[in-house]
């Protein structure tokens, strides 16, 4: 089988690389600390994304790279443009295909799902930075340079998703153990949930078929659920007392963005919460004939795996 490069080892790099391991192919997972799963099959290695070269060399002889970096939030407009630039530089330099993992902070405000044929007009700067990266890979394509496709989803969830999921440690854990959880935005507003391991199959299937190439997609995701729904609906399956769920004041969020410089990058994408925030993955579905994991399924998922770490961690 071949080689692929997956590009951080994070809450999706992990998934790519299992996959990607399970159908016996070749995998190099890249990130800073040289961590990620420990499967034959996948060999870890411990470097930084924007030093061209090395990644060049790490990449010589792939198939594939697929960028699953994730910058720390406060330091994207510093970290982003030399990592994108030196991974579309790898697979220039290689011949291998560019997969870049993608969100949906690229288009407007939405008043309607998100299609991937929607204009990119962000309203944030974390928007115009994907849209930049976006926008300079598709014209190393279009000039014959290299074949690029990027992958978008909307918020992620699943096994593996902790701290940066909204589904995460704020979300299950507390839920499992009868507390109350609020959310950051209104929690009755329809928003669209993307589950993790859908993402890896996405990634993989767009690298692997030659349609994929040129364009953007998203990931196969289900109909929307409000925040509260998916509460409910966690706590039914898992067999505990129905939720409380609130909403964060406002002015709390800010206040705790003063001193936090995660939270207080959160402000500019807040819109995401405050409305009706869906994506339509119709394009993908129909193309490459991938569905996403019906919800219960992927809850009941989500449930094992915080279970289990749960277990292990005491």
């Amino acid at each position: 089988m071949g080689k692929h490069v997956v590009v951080g080892a994070g809450q999706v790099g992990s998934h790519v690389a299992r996959l990607l391991a399970g159908q016996d192919h070749e995998v190099v997972l890249v990130s800073r600390s040289g961590s990620g799963p420990d499967l034959p099959g996948i060999r870890r290695e411990s470097a930084d994304a924007a030093d061209r070269e090395r990644l060049t060399g790490l990449a010589a002889g792939a198939e594939a790279i697929y960028n699953c970096a994730n910058p720390p939030y406060h330091r994207w407009a510093q970290d982003w443009p030399p990592m994108a630039a030196s991974m579309l530089s790898a697979a220039e330099a290689t011949g291998a295909g560019y997969v870049i993992l993608g969100n949906l902070y690229v288009y407007a405000a939405p008043d309607r799902p998100m299609k991937e044929s929607d204009p990119l007009a962000p309203p944030s700067a974390k928007g115009a930075i994907r849209v930049r990266m976006w926008r300079e890979a598709l014209a190393a394509h279009e000039a014959g340079r290299v074949r690029v496709t990027e992958v978008r989803g909307s918020d992620y969830f699943g096994p593996g998703c902790r701290d940066q999921s909204h589904l995460g440690e704020r979300f299950v854990p507390r839920l499992l153990a009868g507390k109350t959880v609020r959310h950051i935005g209104d929690p009755d507003r329809p928003h669209s949930w993307t589950y993790v391991p859908d993402v890896a199959r996405a990634l993989v299937a767009a690298a692997a078929d030659d349609r994929s190439w040129g364009r953007a997609w998203h990931v196969p995701t289900n109909p929307a659920s409000t925040y509260r729904e998916l509460a409910g609906r966690l706590c039914a399956l898992a067999g505990v007392p129905r939720p409380e769920v609130r909403a964060m004041p406002h002015w709390l969020l800010r206040t705790a963005g003063a001193f936090s410089p995660v939270l207080g990058e959160l402000e500019e994408l807040r819109y995401q919460f405050t409305r009706p925030f869906v994506l339509d993955s119709t394009d993908f579905q129909r193309t490459f004939g991938l569905a996403p994991t019906p919800m219960d399924e992927a809850l009941t998922a989500t449930i094992a795996w915080w279970r289990e770490h749960r277990a292990a961690a005491a």
